[in-house]
């Protein structure tokens, strides 16, 4: 297999994925790191030293997601961390505007979601809930660490307060999360190993894309890739590329600045944007 770029002007390229869009039966959006960063949460530069600067003062972390790593020396650091990544990638921001466009452009199809993302922007924007498959997880739950349950919690209120109480780059003791089934500590419910949380919730959501897949996979669909990179590709990008290698009528779309390729395989059946995703989105809708 080889990857390739399409050498189609940005204008050809944009018209035809506005008329898929128009003409698809149905529309199965792939969505990564990229569909965040192009509504501005980006996890390095002013926005990382706005609210992490005396982190980077004490440790060197010099982004969010590195920082994410870090081995801190106390359960109080490792807290006053993480609600802050989670406060101000989770609760204390509004809709991107690619999010808001995006949904516009396909409230009124026959739409789902399939996404890395744990940020939460899809359903922010609005998104049909039931549409969407976070596949990695979410900012706003807690799981066990341990686990010995599979039962994620809501963590917005404790998150707040940690945030709200944290000095010197520490919470208060008293606010370390603990698990109410065996009382070891809590973490996020985000895949980083073996430990992750696939909860009842989760399993609703896969069964959905499932059926989603199941119901339209000999119809013309239009799989739209926005913002995926190589990290994880068997979740999103090879899926991708298979069941447009197996349909005829499906069109593969990958918009993504400096890495919008397609294989040669199903070049004829693919649109590749290499370009900003929120102006992609935008000159769409014109």
């Amino acid at each position: 297999m080889r990857l390739i770029k399409s050498h189609l002007p940005y204008a050809e390229q944009n018209k035809r994925l506005r008329d898929e869009v128009s003409s698809a039966d149905a529309i199965l959006i792939g969505a990564g790191a990229g569909l965040s960063t192009s509504a501005g949460l980006t996890y390095s530069g002013k926005r990382f030293y706005k609210h992490f600067s005396d982190f980077a003062a004490k440790y060197g972390i010099r982004d969010m997601y590195s920082g994410g790593f870090y081995p801190f020396p106390t359960q109080e650091e490792f807290w006053a961390w993480w609600s802050r990544h989670i406060y101000f990638n989770r609760y204390g921001v509004t809709v991107g505007k690619p999010y808001a466009d995006l949904l516009e452009l396909v409230k009124d199809k026959n739409y789902f979601v399939l996404t890395t993302n744990v940020d939460h922007q899809f359903q922010l924007a609005g998104f049909d809930k039931e549409r969407l498959f976070y596949t990695q997880g979410d900012y706003g739950l807690f799981q066990c660490s341990v686990p010995c349950h599979n039962k994620t919690y809501d963590n917005e209120e404790i998150v707040t307060e940690m945030v709200a109480k944290q000095e010197d780059m520490k919470i208060p003791s008293e606010l370390i999360p603990k698990c109410p089934v065996c009382g070891k500590n809590m973490t996020l419910n985000l895949r980083s190993d073996n430990k992750f949380v696939e909860d009842e919730g989760w399993h609703n959501a896969n069964q959905r894309y499932e059926d989603f897949l199941r119901k339209n996979k000999d119809k013309r669909i239009l799989l739209l890739e926005l913002g995926v990179g190589g990290n994880t590709p068997v979740i999103i990008k090879y899926p991708f590329w298979r069941i447009t290698a197996q349909n005829p009528k499906a069109t593969y779309a990958c918009v993504n600045l400096g890495e919008s390729l397609c294989p040669d395989e199903i070049e004829p059946q693919s649109i590749c944007i290499d370009d900003d995703i929120g102006k992609a989105l935008c000159d769409v809708m014109r």
